[in-house]
Parts: C-alpha cells; sequence; structure tokens
C-alpha cells in the first residue's frame, strides 16, 4: 500500500513538472539577461507600435547611469534580427556621422538555448530565449561613448543568460 501511495505521490509530482514549467514561462519581450559578470543587464519591454521594430529593449551598465536604447528590426530575407544599441542619440535631424556617434553596438541577435543551438530571436507574445548571443558586444563597447573612467569598464562576454521576466 505505502508503495501504491509512493507511486501515486511521484506521477502527480511529474504530471505537475510541466505546469511548473509553463508557470515560469516569460514571454520574449518581458525578458531580462545579464551577462557572467553581472556588469550589464538587457531588459526587453513591449515594443508598442512601432511598425519597423520587432523588439525594445533597455541596456543598462551596471553600478553606473548608463541606459542605452536598443531597438531590433526584422530583415526581409527572414527571421533574422538586426539590433542595434544607442546612447544618448541627438533628436531630430541627424547625419550619419551623428549616429555613428552614438552607436554602441549593431549586428544580428540570435537565440541559444542551454544546449548552444541557435535560433531566430522569438518574437514579442514567444516564450523567452533561454540566452541570447551579440556577437562582437565586448569589443563594440570598448569602442564606444559608453566606455571609459565613471562608465562601463568591464567587456562583456557576446551571451547573456536570460535571468528574470518583468511583471
Amino acid at each position: 500500500m505505502a508503495r501504491l501511495a509512493l507511486l501515486h505521490w511521484a506521477m502527480m509530482a511529474l504530471m505537475a513538472a510541466p505546469a511548473l514549467a509553463h508557470a515560469n514561462e516569460c514571454a520574449q519581450e518581458k525578458a531580462v539577461y545579464g551577462d557572467m559578470d553581472d556588469a550589464y543587464e538587457l531588459r526587453f519591454e513591449p515594443a508598442g507600435s512601432a511598425a519597423a521594430v520587432s523588439n525594445k529593449f533597455k541596456f543598462t551598465v551596471r553600478n553606473t547611469s548608463i541606459v542605452a536604447e536598443g531597438v531590433i528590426m526584422r530583415s526581409d530575407d527572414g527571421p533574422h534580427a538586426n539590433g542595434t544599441i544607442m546612447f544618448n542619440c541627438p533628436d531630430g535631424d541627424v547625419t550619419g556621422a551623428d549616429l555613428r556617434a552614438c552607436t554602441v553596438w549593431q549586428g544580428m541577435i540570435y537565440a541559444s538555448d542551454m544546449k548552444g543551438d541557435i535560433s531566430a530571436l522569438p518574437m514579442e507574445g514567444a516564450g523567452a530565449a533561454e540566452r541570447l548571443f551579440l556577437p562582437a558586444l565586448g569589443p563594440s563597447i570598448r569602442q564606444s561613448i559608453i566606455w571609459g573612467v565613471g562608465k562601463a569598464t568591464v567587456a562583456p562576454w557576446d551571451v547573456l543568460t536570460l535571468k528574470g521576466c518583468n511583471e
């Protein structure tokens, strides 16, 4: 009888596991990522009505006041996600030189699972990626306006891991 009760509880636990996993899922537009040194945070937010933008995020340098703006636009040739991180860009009519000066990083953003399988970044409303891969993020930050004394002093790895979900 004790074995049957133990078996019953084990089956209930296994059946509840998918429900618990589902309860812990996070939509991409609410996902929060961090680097392995805990020096940076990338926090997604809803894109709103911006037609060309598929995802938006804030990119912060921990222990500083730096909060950069990030946008992701899908390419015309498929699900590729082209991302840009900008800091203190001027408003209004700007030149290409102005935009280059305030761009911290630009490139493709890829999603990854914990096994390292790469895929397209999920759209808003879909479940959040476990990891993000932003190629050359660290070197780009070292060459940007957010690098230096009183700013960023640690270059992140190119992989950010899901660490939470905005409510």
